[in-house]
């Protein structure tokens, strides 16, 4: 839908400076994800850590004309002479101010979903089951933030016929605004779990402050059997119809009478209402799959598909990627895998995440696309808009693979462009053999079979791949945030590889998540970084004399840790006519491992640094000895006394900012109240908190799979050297990993133990260099099974404890041999 751009005015309250006649269709809070300028409006959100106001010269240059701002640039006449500021007392209050009112214009059924776990699932799924009878505008992904649920509720229009919108909250406060947004018809709460319980004071706190989004629905969908939510209600002023569904409950409206597991499917029989028996299946057999099959069925039937069309459509329920797979590809190419659906919104997100991507230099752009299919619109339209997007997204070669796609191939308006009715003739064709150094989005509906293309084009390096969670690493990023003040810096740690995780991708997440400062070791993990497309301050922790000119000409900044070091930076900066470099100055407060001494050296320090121009302290820091520990709590406090006296003796030498910092992780935890100007994030960024040794958020799952399995008798023995006896009929399997991939061999020899299906697997005899052997005696299993050595089921501190060491140590020791595959929503 479109507004005139007094309309909108009008609507938010603003006070417009600025006279340009302007049609708005799109909404950004986001520069880096311009696509349609002149349509645009730009809502210039603060938060603690950014300004959007920073990015108004750059979106004016790229050709927006319209703003939502707190702040009125100075001079716009002269600066902006064609823009528009509409000028508010909160921005982000402004916008769901707009998405509320556009919401006003729909008298149509509104799904809102709001709960713990599940409500991606559940509104994919819902699409999958309402689509095909109605026009259903959802939520792209998971936007169902303060900022995405707006977002999402923009993009109903004239054709929707039924809106589905989740709705997530990290904190109490946050829920009614996503209301007044949403308008729910239909509330459904999916469950109460712990995600950000550590904001809570309890789980009833919590599970009131979701149910605050029901309050006005006319009908409320939910788990009878759940007795916290049925708890928490029965105090809840609801005056709606409850639409609860009940295992046990014969009076619910929707009874579930029995449910039947088989091999691969599950049937559910239910009564609706009091009505006949029915039954579904689902090509699903695990629990959250159930459940959530359950809630939609309930909505489902509420807005009129027959128990016939459940069934039937049910059954053909797809599996939710709700995160896009990145892959190292064949022939230098970067697979972007996002196959599980090919609806027009999701290919724009899709596109915007390829397109911030610093890796495409130098690379072609490529898509792949599958028809699109149930969009209701007519296919002539429809690619005419395909086109538009695709050309503003940047994309440079267009494979399109579908009967209607081909037909439509002329309203394709990409240069290189190729059309295939079937994946098989696309893999059997010149195109698909010579690709190479390209970065290409695969996107396509599941039912075209573009697995088999990812299958295809994917590196085969080894059956034993590490699966990186870059969404729980974001989520680490955040714990830890929640503990800083909004104006404090962070760097984060990425040397060894970003802890085995790979650092390349996850400097790019960082990147995109504005941090502060990455961290590296040695120069060379740095230029490698920058070759790669990322251009954040890095920081070099261990800099070696003979790297000088690559820090130079990466613009790497280094830690200084010593005169000697210091001296031979200065000549080397002199020489290449450098001035004013920023360094990092360490000072040794009691690790005595590298440093100044804070007591003795400070005044030669200082007069060394006064005394030359090419080098300048960016910062000052120091590392806690023991802050995971409160028995160093006393020690802790010396060494920041120590810090605290000495780099203020050195700021106050120096006019410009100096940044001090010394808490690490664990400080950022246990001492918040020493956080400074900035913080260095290592080991719980990666999920792993060192105060308990416990799991924040697994980041690196390390998984292979059996490759045979064989039966061994009692009394003989398995692997190298006879160590593994075997002292009853056992079943053994043969793993692909091995201590050349980082599988240590003190695990063997049922030191420690995987996971097959769920079930703990113990190592038997000795690990071998690319094999290990485990024991799988009464576990269900078959060749080609996925086995767990660590990750969401299993953590590293398992592992870690067995051998007496540190996580740090299990995780940087994965070999470069082991396939990395990241995931991100």
């Amino acid at each position: 839908m479109i507004y005139t751009i007094e309309k909108i005015t009008t609507l938010i309250g603003a006070r417009r400076f600025g006279e340009e006649n302007a049609n708005i269709g799109f909404l950004l809070t986001d520069s880096r994800s311009l696509c349609f300028p002149e349509e645009t409006l730009f809502f210039a959100l603060k938060s603690g850590r950014n300004d959007g106001h920073h990015y108004i010269p750059e979106l004016y240059r790229r050709g927006v004309r319209n703003f939502v701002v707190e702040d009125v640039p100075e001079n716009m006449e002269q600066v902006y002479p064609k823009a528009n500021f509409l000028k508010v007392i909160n921005s982000l209050e402004a916008l769901q101010r707009l998405a509320e009112r556009h919401r006003d214009e729909f008298n149509i059924p509104v799904v809102g979903i709001a709960g713990s776990n599940g409500k991606t699932m559940v509104k994919e799924w819902l699409y999958q089951i309402l689509s095909p009878n109605m026009h259903v505008t959802r939520s792209p992904r998971s936007y169902n933030s303060q900022i995405g649920v707006p977002l999402s509720v923009w993009l109903m229009n004239e054709q929707t016929q039924v809106g589905v919108f989740e709705a997530g909250i990290s904190k109490p406060g946050e829920m009614l605004a996503l209301r007044d947004i949403v308008q729910p018809s239909i509330a459904v709460l999916t469950n109460i779990g712990t995600a950000h319980q550590e904001n809570f004071s309890s789980m009833e706190e919590k599970c009131h402050e979701k149910l605050i989004f029901f309050h006005d629905a006319e009908k409320m969908v939910y788990d009878g059997d759940d007795t916290l939510v049925t708890k928490v209600l029965a105090t809840f002023d609801y005056k709606g119809e409850k639409l609860y569904w009940s295992l046990k409950d014969k009076t619910a409206p929707l009874y579930i009478k029995a449910v039947e597991k088989k091999d691969t499917a599950t049937t559910i029989t239910y009564i609706y209402k009091g009505g006949e028996e029915n039954r579904y299946s689902i090509p699903f057999i695990d629990k959250a799959s159930i459940t959530n099959s359950v809630t939609c069925a309930i909505v489902a039937l509420q807005l009129g598909i027959t128990p016939d069309q459940l069934d039937e459509r049910m059954q053909l329920l797809e599996p939710v990627a709700m995160r896009m797979e990145v892959k190292e590809g064949r022939h230098g190419c970067t697979l972007i895998n996002d196959s599980y659906n090919s609806d027009f919104k999701s290919l724009d997100i899709a596109l915007d995440f390829m397109n911030r991507r610093p890796d495409h230099k130098g690379r072609t752009r490529t898509l792949i696309l599958s028809d699109i299919v149930q969009s209701g619109e007519q296919p002539e339209k429809l690619y005419r808009e395909v086109s538009d997007l695709v050309c503003k997204r940047g994309v440079e070669k267009f494979i399109g693979i579908g009967p209607v796609m081909f037909s439509q191939r002329d309203n394709i308006q990409v240069a290189d462009k190729s059309f295939f009715t079937t994946v098989k003739e696309f893999i059997h064709s010149p195109v698909f053999d010579n690709l190479h150094d390209e970065v290409i989005l695969i996107k396509g509906a599941r039912q075209f079979g573009f697995d088999r293309i990812t299958e295809l084009l994917v590196q085969k390096v080894h059956e034993t791949v590490l699966e990186v969670n870059l969404n729980a690493m974001v989520d680490n990023l955040n714990y830890y945030r929640s503990f800083m003040k909004p104006e404090t810096k962070l760097v984060c740690m990425i040397k060894a590889d970003a802890y085995g995780a790979g650092s390349v991708e996850i400097a790019k997440t960082l990147q995109e998540h504005r941090v502060d400062y990455l961290a590296v070791a040695v120069a060379d993990e740095g230029a490698m970084l920058r070759g790669n497309g990322i251009t954040s301050n890095i920081m070099i922790m261990n800099p070696e004399m003979s790297a000088f000119k690559t820090m130079f000409d990466n613009d790497l900044e280094p830690e200084v840790y010593s005169f000697r070091l210091l001296d031979a930076l200065v000549k080397a900066a002199e020489m290449e006519g450098i001035t004013d470099y920023p360094v990092h100055i360490k000072l040794d407060t009691g690790m005595h491992r590298l440093g100044f001494d804070p007591e003795h050296d400070m005044e030669e320090l200082i007069s060394r640094l006064k005394h030359q121009n090419a080098v300048i302290p960016r910062s000052v820091f120091s590392h806690f000895v023991g802050s995971d520990s409160d028995n160093f709590d006393e020690f802790s406090a010396h060494q920041f006394e120590l810090f605290d006296k000495a780099s203020r003796q050195l700021q106050a030498a120096f006019d410009h900012k100096i940044l001090r910092h010394i808490d690490n992780s664990a400080g950022i935890e246990h001492f918040p109240e020493r956080q400074l100007d900035m913080c260095r994030l290592g080991l719980g960024l990666y999920g792993i908190n060192p105060r308990n040794n416990g799991v924040i958020n697994n980041v690196s799952t390390l998984k292979t799979t059996i490759l045979q399995l064989r039966h061994v008798k009692a009394g003989d023995t398995v692997g190298y050297s006879r160590k593994g006896t075997i002292e009853h009929d056992s079943v053994i399997a043969a793993i692909p990993i091995g201590y050349a991939d980082g599988l240590n061999r003190h695990l063997g020899n049922r030191r420690c133990y995987c996971l097959v299906n769920g079930q703990r697997a113990q190592y038997v005899g000795n690990i071998c260099m690319d094999v290990a052997m485990i024991d799988v005696t009464g576990i269900d299993c078959k060749e080609g099974d996925s086995v767990e050595i660590f990750g969401d089921n299993l953590p590293v501190t398992v592992l870690s404890d067995v051998l007496d060491t540190i996580p740090y140590e299990v995780l940087t020791g994965i070999s470069n041999r082991v396939k990395r595959i990241y995931f991100q929503d």
